[in-house]
């Protein structure tokens, strides 16, 4: 069987397609597939599987509704994928302790693939890697375990997944997809399969590699980005100057780019320019640019706890008996997801210090943020008497607060002292607690001068 007979199959529904992962990549993927093919949704996790089975979607991605309404088969067990023809492959690439790519799980996943793989098959990888990492690492494992021969028996693609966690806006099927193979029919034959689903159009990549590397540049350019903006911040900071206000000014320029200040997390961010560095390394050259961008984001986090100390010493408020709430541990706002959560460094700084900051996340998966810290998240209507808020993450339900309901949270201040409140996204206005009498700051503001940049950096 060639891959345009494989296509033609996979629309006959003579053929299944398999999507091997189901997080926020691989669940909105294989909904979206089910509705024209025959679809087997795997994930080893079986109790993530049992949810999406009744209807649950754990990641917001698809939605309950999508999940109650699908045909796509969901399973646990890999006999299943004996079945599929098309695999796609949409795990996690986390990183190592020391920040070197952890390819565990799209080794163990291709080897997964492998078992079931049959003549004919293509194997399209969505896992963001360094270039090579399909060709030169997973190709292999699809040999030794299946025995076949990658070209003549198989075929592989890469496609870069570019899911925008909590983005109701931009979705799966309007982002152009970009699409490879290794060689002109594997190419024709993703770009059909993907082009079924993908409103925005298809954009064939030359090479497997060309489709790895543009992950890693989209991802690397934003963070680069935010950490200009975060030097901005830490500088103007020394300078009396509010950034969110410059940022303001500068944005009534036609090519202004926007970029504000914050903490960088996440699976994609905070990850992915490690995989260019250390590919760069093994190559001999030591990246310069992309490793001060992440240099200066991973030090945000000292930033904001050394704001915080500082205003609460401002405040006449005792640091070691405030009561100290922080609000966000998801890595972004309007999405469960908590892998990589540079919040979680935050209140790690405190701890630290010795205090003890209960963290508050409507948004967040509580079973994940258990199972990857060990924390219990404080519900938000359990929030009172506090002393410190820190708003880290701009969720929807943080930013619909009004004032007097955000002043209910606190205690009242005794004689000498005042209500602090950080708002490390700029999401409040300054005026109106001031007025209110809270000391209030965002991410940017004087009298931290004593800190000098290079603390951070």
């Amino acid at each position: 069987m060639n891959a345009i007979d494989l296509c033609s199959d996979l629309t006959a529904r003579k053929s299944k397609l398999a999507v091997v992962g189901l997080g926020y990549v691989g669940l909105p993927l294989a909904v979206q597939f089910a509705k024209h093919y025959d679809v087997i949704g795997f994930d080893t996790n079986e109790k993530k599987v049992a949810r999406y089975k009744a209807g649950v979607d754990v990641t917001g991605e698809a939605g309950d509704a999508a999940l109650k309404e699908t045909d796509c088969q969901f399973t646990a067990q890999e006999e299943a994928l004996k079945d599929a023809r098309f695999f796609v492959i949409a795990v996690p690439t986390p990183l190592n302790g020391d920040n070197t790519p952890d390819l565990t799980a799209v080794k163990e996943a291709t080897a997964l693939v492998a078992r079931h793989l049959s003549r004919g098959s293509i194997v399209v990888y969505e896992s963001t890697v360094y270039p090579g990492v399909t060709e030169d690492i997973c190709r292999p494992i699809l040999e030794r375990e299946s025995g076949f021969a990658c070209g003549p028996d198989f075929k592989i693609g890469y496609s870069p997944e570019r899911i925008n966690p909590g983005d109701r806006q931009h979705r799966l099927f309007n982002i152009v997809k970009i699409v490879s193979g290794m060689d002109g029919e594997t190419l024709d034959a993703v770009a059909d399969v993907y082009g079924s689903i993908i409103e925005a159009g298809i954009y064939r990549a030359p090479t497997i590699k060309v489709a790895e590397a543009a992950k890693l540049v989209e991802n690397s350019q934003r963070d680069i980005n935010i950490a200009l903006v975060n030097e901005f911040a830490m500088v103007f900071s020394q300078m009396g100057i509010e950034t969110k206000e410059v940022i303001k000014a500068m944005n009534t320029k036609w090519n202004a780019l926007g970029f504000y200040p914050g903490l960088v997390g996440g699976h994609c961010i905070g990850i992915d320019p490690y995989y260019f560095v250390y590919q760069a390394e093994t190559l001999g050259y030591h990246s310069q640019v992309v490793s001060a961008g992440r240099r200066i984001n991973n030090g945000m986090s000292s930033f904001v706890v050394r704001q915080v100390l500082t205003r609460l010493l401002q405040a006449k408020i005792d640091i070691c008996r405030a009561n100290l709430f922080l609000f966000g541990m998801t890595f972004k706002e309007d999405c469960p997801d908590v892998r990589n959560s540079r919040s979680y460094d935050v209140y790690e700084e405190f701890r630290k210090c010795g205090l003890s900051p209960k963290m508050v996340d409507p948004c967040a998966d509580k079973e994940e943020v258990s199972r990857l810290y060990g924390l219990e998240l404080t519900p938000l209507e359990a929030v009172h008497d506090a002393d410190c808020i820190v708003f880290l993450v701009q969720h929807e339900v943080f930013r619909k607060l009004q004032i007097d309901e955000a002043a209910s949270l606190f205690r009242r201040p005794k004689p000498g002292q005042k209500q602090v409140l950080i708002d490390v996204k700029g999401m409040f206005e300054r005026k109106a607690f001031e007025e209110k009498g809270f000391l209030y700051a965002t991410d940017d503001e004087d009298n931290i001068r004593k800190y000098n940049v290079k603390d951070f950096l």
